[in-house]
């Protein structure tokens, strides 16, 4: 095992939705508990075929005796989702990354709305459990194409009964009504945190419905891409701690010219959703593409996502 990740034990595996299967990772017996994770949290798995993925976390936060996560059957996906369902079984060792969070939840609003799409679901019940726990109001809109695609449906419902909260549900049913994002947005009292996962046609409506809030309470993940890489190269990084530096090439990223000068730096997804390649910047104007800065820090450009971003000046100096 390698030391920087956790070996952990599937301890139990099941069918919570059509194509979603939940796996409960446990420590290895006599190991210390599992760290600690905050509501959003994620973490790398690993799987023995060399692939990485990204999990959310959807157990409630504060529970170090295991990890949950949910993992949705991608036919259109890389194939990590596939391997998962069809090779990862109940007393299988499998090694995970430690919990990072980007999609941080504000446990001082006194209300909530949680709104979810497909899969998407697994960090927002995570955020309705910690909420239930610390005493907050919530809400959760769901959609789904069925009843029987949606997974957590039954817990979330039984979370909203005992907690006080609320779930709409929306499926691609007869009969069935649309989300109507502006009125939910319209509908919440001042001071509301909304937060958002799913496909991007969902986000996309979702940061457009609101607007009209402050931006400090809006708040979204996603676990696609949200723009093309940066690969039009004609630049140079100089990596400040060795004072070397590299030539970016038209076709390549920043991360694929340092693996070519044999500088090797932690990275998973290549795509600017997971966080693993996050850099300091402490030179020049980064062109950013990833999916997790915000516009403030985008706009501030002390940080970057270099599996997916470039460069707007002739010269980027990084903290590496």
């Amino acid at each position: 095992m390698s030391a920087h990740l956790i070996p952990v034990r599937i301890a139990a595996s099941d069918a919570i939705a059509r194509g979603v299967r939940r796996y409960v990772l446990r420590p290895l017996d006599g190991d210390p508990p599992l760290p600690l994770f905050e509501a959003g949290a994620h973490v790398d798995l690993h799987l023995t075929n060399g692939v990485i993925r990204q999990y959310s976390l959807l157990n409630g936060p504060n529970t170090v005796d295991r990890y949950e996560i949910a993992v949705l059957r991608d036919a259109a996906g890389r194939g990590g989702s596939a391997f998962v369902h069809d090779n990862l079984a109940v007393g299988d060792v499998v090694e995970i990354g430690a919990p990072r969070c980007h999609f941080r939840l504000d446990e001082s609003a006194r209300y909530s709305v949680l709104i979810a799409g497909g899969i998407g679901v697994t960090p927002i019940w995570c955020m309705a459990q910690r909420l239930s726990a610390i005493g907050r109001a919530w809400e959760v809109h769901y959609a789904a194409r069925t009843r029987d695609h949606a997974a957590l449906l039954y817990e979330i419902e039984d979370g909203a009964r005992a907690a006080g909260g609320l779930i709409a549900t929306y499926f691609n049913e007869d009969g069935d009504p649309l989300m109507d994002l502006p009125a939910i947005v319209a509908s919440a009292p001042e001071g509301t945190h909304f937060y958002c996962c799913g496909p991007l046609g969902l986000l996309d409506a979702f940061r457009t419905a609101c607007a009209v809030r402050p931006v400090e309470n809006i708040h979204f993940e996603q676990f696609t891409a949200a723009e093309p890489a940066a690969r039009d190269g004609g630049y140079s990084v100089e990596l400040a701690r060795s004072g070397q530096q590299i030539d970016v090439a038209p076709g390549q990223s920043i991360l694929d010219a340092l693996a070519a000068a044999g500088r090797h730096v932690a990275y998973s997804c290549r795509e600017g959703v997971c966080g693993s390649c996050e850099t300091t910047v402490l030179a020049g104007t980064p062109d950013h593409r990833d999916a997790l800065l915000t516009d403030e820090e985008r706009a501030a450009g002390r940080t970057m996502m270099i599996c997916c971003s470039g460069s707007l000046s002739a010269r980027l100096v990084l903290d590496l």
